[in-house]
C-alpha cells in the first residue's frame, strides 16, 4: 500500500505543478491527500485501496479547481468594486482617464504601458498614458489610420497581438518594441468613445481572466468618460453666454479671482479692459433685437479673433465686453487697447438691407494691483474709466484714476 500511496502522491504533486498555486499551497494539498490515504488504509475500503486513492486524488484536485474559480471570482469582484469607486470619484475627464490607465496596469502582470485614446468623428485623440516606471501622459506614438488602434475603433472588436515582432500591423514598429499587446474598444451601447491599449513585456495570449477584467474596465471607463463629458458640457454651458458664445460674468469673476491670487504670489500685474459698443443701441432701435443679437455675436467673434491668445474675453452684460490681459503692465495694456481700436475701426457689420454700419468702441483700463486690491474693485475701476470715456472722449480707452477701494454701502437706520 505504501508504494501505491507514494505513486499517487507523486502523480498528484505533478498535477498541482500545472496550476497557479504557490509551492506552500501545493505542499498543503499533498499533505492533505497523504492524511486521507493513511486513513484509507485503516478503513473498510482498504481492499480497494488503489481505486479509492485514484478517486480521492481526483476529487481533491477538482476541489482545488473549485477553490481556484472561487478565488478568481472573488478577485474579479474586488476589482469591480475598486474600478467602480476609482472611476466614480471624479467627473473631471483627465482624472477619469488617468484612473483608467492606472487600473489597467494593475490588472495585468508584467504590463509595460497603457494608453487611452478618445474617439469622435472617426478621429482618435490622445487621452492618457502610464508607463511601467511611473511616467504619465507621454504620447509615444500617433495612431496610424491603418494601425491597430484605428482598426479596433472602427471594427468595435477587441484585438490581441501575441507577438509584436511578427504581427503584420507592427512591421514598421521600433526595434525596441516587443512582447504582446491588447487593444479594447470603449463602448457606450453601439458607440465607440475611445480605445484602450495595453502592452506587456512577454509574448503570448492574455488569459480569459485578464480579458474579462480588462473588458470590465473598458465598460466602466466608457460610462465614466460619457459622464465626464456631460459634466464638462453642463459646466461649459453654466459659464458661457448663450448669445455670443463667450465666457459669461460668472466665468469672468472666477478667472479674475484666479489671477488676483496668482498676482499676489508672483508679483506680476494684470490688466482689465472694459469695453462698450458705441452706436449699438441704434442698431437695436432700427432693426430690432434679432439683428442686434446677430451683430453682437459677430462683433464678439471678431474681437476674439484679433485679441492675443493669452487674453480672456467675456461678455460682461448687455453690449459691454470685458477682456483680461494676463501679466500685462499699464503701458502694454494701453498698446493692446490701441491695437484693438485700430482693428475694430476697419470692421463693418452687414445689415438686412445690404448696407453696412460701423460701430465704435469705448473702454476703460484698470491694472492690478495699481488701481485696486480685489476683483470687484478692479472691475469697478475699469467700469468707471469706461463711462468716463463714453461721456467725455467717446471712441477712446481711458485709464482708471488713482486707487479704487472697497465700495462702502451706508447702513440703513432703524
Amino acid at each position: 500500500m505504501n508504494e501505491i500511496k507514494q505513486k499517487w502522491l507523486a502523480t498528484f504533486q505533478q498535477r498541482l505543478q500545472t496550476t497557479d498555486l504557490t509551492p506552500t499551497e501545493q505542499k498543503s494539498y499533498v499533505e492533505l491527500l497523504a492524511l486521507l490515504l493513511d486513513g484509507l488504509a485503516d478503513s473498510d475500503l482498504a481492499g480497494q485501496y488503489e481505486k479509492t486513492a485514484e478517486v480521492l486524488a481526483s476529487r481533491l484536485f477538482s476541489y482545488h479547481n473549485l477553490l481556484g474559480v472561487i478565488r478568481q471570482q472573488t478577485a474579479e469582484f474586488d476589482a469591480v468594486k475598486r474600478l467602480t469607486y476609482s472611476l466614480t470619484t471624479s467627473l473631471e475627464l483627465q482624472s477619469v482617464l488617468d484612473s483608467v490607465v492606472t487600473e489597467a496596469m494593475q490588472l495585468v502582470k508584467n504590463a509595460h504601458n497603457a494608453h487611452i485614446y478618445l474617439y469622435q468623428n472617426d478621429v482618435l485623440r490622445f487621452g492618457a498614458s502610464l508607463e511601467g516606471h511611473g511616467v504619465r501622459n507621454q504620447e509615444l506614438w500617433v495612431p496610424r489610420q491603418d494601425g491597430a488602434t484605428y482598426k479596433v475603433a472602427r471594427s468595435k472588436e477587441m484585438m490581441i497581438v501575441e507577438d509584436l515582432r511578427t504581427h503584420p500591423l507592427f512591421v514598421n514598429a521600433p526595434l525596441k518594441w516587443g512582447g504582446s499587446f491588447i487593444t479594447i474598444p470603449l463602448m457606450m451601447g453601439k458607440t465607440v468613445v475611445g480605445v484602450m491599449n495595453l502592452a506587456r513585456w512577454h509574448t503570448g495570449t492574455f488569459s480569459l481572466a485578464e480579458q474579462r477584467l480588462l473588458t470590465l474596465l473598458a465598460d466602466q471607463a466608457a460610462i465614466a468618460i460619457i459622464n465626464a463629458r456631460l459634466h464638462e458640457a453642463v459646466s461649459h454651458q453654466a459659464l458661457s453666454d448663450t448669445l455670443t458664445g463667450l465666457p459669461n460674468r460668472r466665468a469672468l469673476d472666477r478667472y479674475i479671482d484666479h489671477h488676483v491670487s496668482s498676482a499676489n504670489r508672483n508679483g506680476r500685474p494684470f490688466a482689465i479692459l472694459m469695453m462698450d459698443l458705441d452706436g449699438f443701441k441704434s442698431v437695436n432701435d432700427t432693426w430690432g433685437h434679432t439683428v442686434g443679437d446677430r451683430v453682437l455675436h459677430e462683433l464678439s467673434a471678431f474681437l476674439e479673433t484679433v485679441s492675443r491668445k493669452s487674453d480672456f474675453l467675456a461678455r460682461y452684460g448687455g453690449d459691454e465686453l470685458c477682456m483680461l490681459l494676463p501679466e500685462t503692465s499699464e503701458e502694454a495694456a494701453v498698446q493692446v487697447a490701441k491695437n484693438l481700436q485700430d482693428r475694430f475701426s476697419a470692421y463693418r457689420c452687414a445689415l438686412p438691407d445690404g448696407s453696412t454700419c460701423h460701430l465704435g468702441i469705448s473702454g476703460g483700463i484698470a491694472i492690478y494691483p495699481t488701481h485696486a486690491r480685489s476683483a470687484s474693485d478692479l472691475l469697478r475701476a475699469a467700469d468707471e474709466a469706461m463711462y468716463r470715456a463714453k461721456k467725455h472722449a467717446r471712441g477712446t480707452f481711458q485709464m482708471a484714476r488713482g486707487f479704487t477701494s472697497e465700495l462702502k454701502i451706508p447702513k440703513q437706520k432703524d
